[in-house]
């Protein structure tokens, strides 16, 4: 659906242990440093970047933004908000569960404060 979603951060470092970790619990074909230096993930065609603006301005998150990944159980997605818990992230909007018509879902903040979700679709 995207070609590549590009979040700021004003600690490089801290950033990417935080996204290495989360990552872990999602298929990604490839991740490094693009010729910028800037930290990525890739899968297929799909590319998530971490970047310092580039105008030098502090780097803030999206009011309402809020970026999904799909998952591929329900213990990948509880896995995956603790793996953010630990490495520098915050527990957003409501603990890991599971929605009345059968999501597993789990929201978290990066250290910068981006808003991410985690999703599995259970059968009912």
């Amino acid at each position: 659906m995207y070609s590549h979603v590009v979040v700021g951060a004003d600690d490089l470092a801290k950033a990417k242990e935080f996204y290495d970790a989360i990552f872990a619990h999602l298929t990604v074909d490839e991740h490094g440093y693009d010729p910028l230096s800037r930290p990525f993930y890739r899968q297929g065609t799909q590319r998530f970047i971490i970047t310092k603006p580039i105008n030098g301005a502090d780097a803030t998150y999206a009011n309402g933004g809020t970026i999904g990944f799909t998952l591929t159980s329900v213990e990948a997605v509880y896995a995956w908000h603790e793996s953010g818990i630990k490495h520098g992230g915050t527990s957003a909007e409501t603990p890991p569960h599971i929605r009345p018509d059968g999501k597993c879902i789990a929201y978290l903040r990066d250290p910068t404060g981006n808003k991410l979700c985690a999703v599995f679709q259970t059968q009912l």
